[in-house]
């Protein structure tokens, strides 16, 4: 990609890498770093920049945010645990910490990487390099079931399944508080966090639908309840977004406003997510198929050393 030529707009001076993060949406800080970094970011005489750099009104710059060739990902012996497999998909129950894919600051040790050692080359190569037979993802921290395709026909149909919202997936949360419902459900629009690019937020303009259906499972003497949750939609961060919203952040979730000082001290060893259920059509056949995954020994421990009401 040819580099080009930018010109910083009006407004008070800051941060040369947060003024090219807003000014080329689709790239992340730290992507914006690494080419300043590279030398693919520099001011139009040639000299070079440094992220915390200021920036101000005219400074002209040239730009090359062209991605870097990938090369092959290397098949890494992760052990997995599988839930249902066939020639077109796999089901597996992700363990909490394990990111889905390869993207910024990530090592070796993906869901992607521990695929391609297990199947041995027979996962469907849509999406690759990164994300070969990718077609929904679960956080970093949140464990449970997730569906792979094999083949293309199954991603083919995977994809139209998620885009349709047709499938049915269930998670339980920990949250701080009790609900003073038993049920509920939740419709608000979820977009990025205007100022903090890493976080999704409740925007009434410029957000994508996204609704989430509640139900209280028990509440805790703590001062904590087990809420299970239905989505409809599959937005990033939805459902820790939307119970926040109720004021009901999940607990270890302190991106979203849990905070152990408010909470009688209790931390916790992650956010308390877990994809309990994934219901979906079998891409050949069409029957309904339905994965369960078991909690965790970790969510298991801290749900014991908590005292139902």
């Amino acid at each position: 990609m040819p580099d080009i030529p930018f010109s910083c707009p009006e407004g008070p001076p800051e941060r040369a890498d947060k003024v090219l993060a807003t000014a080329f949406h689709g790239s992340s800080r730290a992507q914006i770093q690494r080419a300043m970094e590279a030398g693919r970011i520099r001011r139009e005489d040639g000299s070079g920049l440094a992220p915390k750099s200021r920036l101000f009104p005219g400074d002209r710059l040239l730009v090359d945010l062209s991605h870097p060739q990938v090369k092959p990902l290397r098949p890494v012996p992760i052990p997995l645990k599988i839930l249902f497999e066939d020639p077109d998909l796999l089901v597996v129950d992700k363990a909490a910490g394990m990111v889905v894919h390869p993207g910024d600051g990530t090592r070796e040790d993906t869901l992607v990487h521990a695929l391609l050692h297990h199947c041995g080359g027979e996962v469907c190569p849509v999406g690759a390099p990164d994300r070969p037979g990718i077609v929904h993802r679960l956080d970093k921290d949140t464990s449970g079931v997730m569906v792979v395709a094999k083949s293309e026909r199954a991603h083919r149909s995977l994809v139209d399944q998620f885009s349709e919202r047709k499938p049915g997936k269930v998670y339980l949360a920990l949250v701080a508080g009790h609900p003073k419902k038993k049920k509920g459900e939740i419709a608000l629009p979820i977009g990025r966090h205007p100022k903090v690019r890493v976080k999704m937020a409740v925007a009434e303009k410029g957000g994508k639908p996204a609704h989430t259906d509640w139900e209280l499972l028990t509440r805790f003497r703590e001062g904590f309840a087990l809420v299970e949750c239905s989505i409809r939609t599959g937005r990033t961060h939805q459902i820790r977004v939307h119970m926040s919203s109720l004021n009901h952040p999940l607990a270890g979730d302190a991106t979203y406003g849990y905070k152990p000082s408010k909470n009688d001290g209790f931390s916790f060893p992650r956010v308390m997510l877990h994809a309990k259920n994934l219901r979906i059509l079998h891409p050949a056949t069409e029957e309904e198929l339905s994965f369960e995954a078991p909690l965790p020994k970790d969510y298991e421990v801290v749900l014991d050393g908590l005292n139902p009401l």
